[in-house]
């Protein structure tokens, strides 16, 4: 098989097959309307097509198979029902399976020969064959007998675009209206090109590199006292900003690929969980870079999937408590500054932090004594624990005490957050907060033990001068007070493993998954914009270290990875108290 020809049919199947997801939803809520239908016609025919070139045989018997209970839709040989939506959708999960197994260079693995034999007996086998539809069907128009296999063919064919009808289809194709004298066509003007990933990774790198010289000239242009200099260098600062900025943009992607596979979701699992819910789709267009997008669909699937099963009740238990028989789940999207907020929220039966709290109890997550310090929001925290679950029987959907632990460890890995809000008897909602881009790194440079090291801004709360007075032991462990809450200490010198000799020391609160620690430092010589560089195979998988950049000075400042780092450091310390700050960047600002 020609490879690049596989790439084109991979990336074109693939933008087809996420948009069937939704026209699947769309053609059930519509009930059958005909546009809606076309449209899921449309999607089978050209995947048939472009995998019978590709010889890609299995796909092309599936897809024919979905065709056909189109077609007999059209025809009105078949009527709309619940079970022919199931099949449809049964087929799509299956494509999609298919289209990943071709992605990893694998055979794909044969339809279940059931579900082929399901969709032929939906519409009734043989009398739906291809052979009985007319154009009345494909057009909507009073057009006569029925046509062969081939001139339909070539018929969609033509409708696509995609070749030439036969001789003996021309009578049914309109005269084209005659062109106005002096009135040439407008030639069709290309405005996208297809670049791959590859590529633009490369040039991504580029310019990032290009970022750290102009880090390291700003550096050095505070020995010189030059007008002119100065000058050149805002320009280069103005230029390389402008630049970075637009190749960022183009490793953009919208949400909506993320979002138009979750309504698919949600109306099968509702399915066999005998609820009905209604899917609200908010700020698709909103862009966030491609790397996190890929990153982002597990865990939103997570949430989804905890939201029908735990969040939204049955149909009876919402009308006896006077709540529309049909829930609302609403996925919204937005750009907040330099961050992308993603929120998931339900109409559901919401969570009573009481009942959690037992729950933890009994599951072992939580000790009865830590539990009873607990207030209502940590409660609702214990649900990212390891381990916890609220489902006394494993089932398909939950159970198995994995997900919501996984899903904030994900989040967190790509430099975000994920805070739960719940209300009983009016719902839930989960929102993960993330960096439009993970390229190029706003960091906040520090340095222990004459070393320096880069912490992401995304997970700082607060910097400020340290106050010995203020720190207390709790148990064998030191923390810090501020006026409303206490926070774990971390000394970076005893983790360095060379004793700090500095007179004046700093605290940096971070915040990471809701767990806050007080990092103490020697310095803050400032923020930079950093590109993080993987550390060498000898040193990869070091506790607490995301990578390596270089400084401003051409010297070398490790990336801490702060969830690496807390738990070496300081695993199952004591649930702490107070609200937490939102992680827009410093909060406070050194004199």
């Amino acid at each position: 098989m020609d490879q690049e020809l596989l790439a084109d049919f991979l990336t074109e199947a693939g933008e087809m097959i996420d948009s069937l997801g939704e026209q699947i939803v769309a053609f059930e809520q519509s009930n059958a309307d005909p546009e809606q239908l076309n449209a899921l016609f449309r999607v089978f025919h050209t995947l048939k097509g472009s995998a019978g070139f590709l010889e890609i045989q299995p796909m092309v018997e599936l897809c024919h198979a979905a065709e056909e209970v189109m077609g007999a839709v059209r025809t009105g040989q078949l009527g709309h029902s619940a079970e022919l939506v199931d099949g449809i959708s049964q087929a799509v999960s299956w494509l999609d399976a298919a289209l990943a197994e071709l992605s990893n260079g694998e055979v794909i693995t044969p339809a279940d020969p059931a579900l082929i034999e399901s969709l032929r007996a939906v519409c009734g086998g043989p009398a739906a064959d291809e052979a009985d539809f007319n154009v009345d069907a494909i057009l909507g128009e009073d057009c006569g007998d029925p046509i062969s296999d081939d001139d339909f063919e070539a018929l969609l064919d033509a409708f696509h675009g995609t070749a030439t009808p036969s001789d003996n289809l021309a009578e049914l194709q309109p005269e084209p209206p005659p062109v106005p004298p002096a009135v040439a066509p407008k030639a069709r003007v290309e405005t996208s090109i297809r670049i791959d990933t590859d590529r633009l990774d490369a040039v991504v790198n580029q310019v990032g590199e290009l970022v750290l010289v102009r880090n390291r000239l700003k550096r050095l242009r505070e020995s010189v006292d030059d007008p002119l200099l100065d000058r050149t260098l805002g320009h280069l600062d103005q230029v390389t900003t402008g630049l970075q900025s637009s190749v960022m943009l183009m490793r953009m992607q919208p949400v909506r690929k993320v979002f138009s596979k979750i309504p698919k979701i949600v109306r099968d699992l509702s399915r066999s969980l005998d609820k009905k819910i209604e899917v609200l789709l908010e700020g698709e267009d909103t862009e966030l870079d491609r790397t996190l997008v890929e990153s982002l669909s597990e865990p939103l699937v997570h949430l989804v999937r905890n939201a029908v099963d735990h969040g939204i009740e049955a149909p009876a238990k919402r009308l006896e408590n006077r709540k529309p028989e049909a829930g609302r789940l609403t996925l919204a999207a937005q750009q907040v500054g330099d961050h992308i907020h993603i929120e998931i929220r339900d109409d559901g039966a919401g969570i009573d932090p009481s009942v959690i709290r037992a729950k933890a109890i009994e599951k072992g997550v939580i000790d009865r004594e830590s539990a009873a310090r607990l207030d209502a929001q940590e409660c609702l925290d214990l649900i990212f624990r390891p381990g916890f679950s609220t489902r006394d029987a494993v089932s398909e959907v939950s159970g198995r005490g994995v997900g919501m632990d996984a899903v904030r460890s994900k989040i967190v890995e790509l430099n975000g957050s994920v805070e739960i809000s719940s209300e009983v008897g009016a719902g839930s909602a989960f929102l993960i907060r993330l960096p439009l881009t993970l390229a190029i790194l706003p960091a906040l440079m520090v340095t222990v033990s004459e070393r320096e090291f880069a912490i992401p801004v995304t997970a700082i709360e607060e910097v400020a001068r340290f106050d010995p007075d203020r720190v207390e032991c709790l148990g064998s462990r030191e923390v810090m007070r501020r006026a409303d809450d206490i926070i774990p200490l971390i000394r970076m010198d005893r983790w360095v493993g060379q004793a700090s000799t500095a007179e004046q020391q700093h605290c940096v609160v971070v915040d990471v998954g809701r767990e806050r620690r007080a990092l103490l430092v020697d310095a803050v010589p400032g923020r930079e914009e950093i590109v993080v560089k993987p550390l060498g195979r000898m040193m990869a998988g070091l506790a607490g270290i995301a990578g390596a950049s270089v400084t401003g000075d051409g010297g070398i400042a490790l990336v801490l990875d702060l969830p690496g780092l807390l738990t070496r450091v300081s695993p199952r310390l004591p649930p702490t108290t107070g609200p937490t700050s939102a992680k827009d960047g410093v909060a406070a600002v050194l004199p």
